[in-house]
C-alpha cells in the first residue's frame, strides 16, 4: 500500500509541475503549430495547383496528349485539394471550391510558353514534376507527421509522374 501511495504522490506532483507549466505555453505553441502547418500545407497546395495549370497550358496546346495527361493531371489536383489547408484555415466561408485556380482556363501567355513541339512539352512538363515533387520532399523536414506521411506519398506520385513523362530519363 505504501508503494501505491508515493506513485501516487509523485504521480500527482509531477502531474501538477507539468500541467502547470504546459497550460499556459500549450495553447499558444498548439496555434502556432496550427499556422505553420496551415501555411506549408498553403504552399505545397498552390505548387500543385500551379502544377496542374501547367498541364491545362500543354493540353491547350498540344490536345492529342489529353489521353496520355488527363490522369496525371486529375491526380495532381488531387493533390492540391488533400494538401490544403482545411477549409476553416481558407480564404472565405462559403468558398464552394477549395481549388479554384485547378479548375480556371489557362491563360494565353501560359499556354504561349508551352513548346510547340509535343516531345519538349512533356519533357517541360516533367521537369516540373520533378521540381515540385523535390519542394513537396524538402517540405518533409518541418510538416507535423501526418501531413509529412502525407506530403512523402504525393512527392512519390509526382516522381512517378515525371518518370512517365520523361520516358523513364
Amino acid at each position: 500500500m505504501t508503494g501505491a501511495a508515493a506513485a501516487g504522490v509523485l504521480a500527482g506532483c509531477s502531474d501538477a509541475g507539468s500541467e502547470g507549466g504546459t497550460r499556459s505555453s500549450a495553447p499558444g505553441a498548439r496555434e502556432a503549430a496550427a499556422r505553420t502547418e496551415a501555411a506549408l500545407r498553403a504552399r505545397t497546395s498552390a505548387a500543385s495547383r500551379a502544377l496542374v495549370a501547367q498541364y491545362d497550358a500543354v493540353l491547350a496546346m498540344h490536345p492529342t496528349l489529353r489521353e496520355r495527361l488527363a490522369p496525371l493531371r486529375e491526380q495532381a489536383a488531387l493533390h492540391g485539394t488533400a494538401l490544403a489547408p482545411p477549409a476553416s484555415a481558407q480564404a472565405s466561408p462559403g468558398s464552394s471550391s477549395p481549388t479554384p485556380s485547378a479548375a480556371a482556363p489557362s491563360s494565353p501567355s501560359a499556354i504561349s510558353s508551352v513548346p510547340a513541339d509535343a516531345d519538349e512539352a512533356l519533357k517541360q512538363l516533367a521537369q516540373a514534376e520533378r521540381r515540385t515533387s523535390d519542394a513537396q520532399l524538402t517540405a518533409l523536414a518541418t510538416a507535423p507527421p501526418e501531413l509529412a506521411r502525407l506530403l512523402a506519398s504525393v512527392a512519390a506520385s509526382g516522381a512517378g509522374h515525371a518518370y512517365l513523362l520523361g520516358g523513364g530519363a
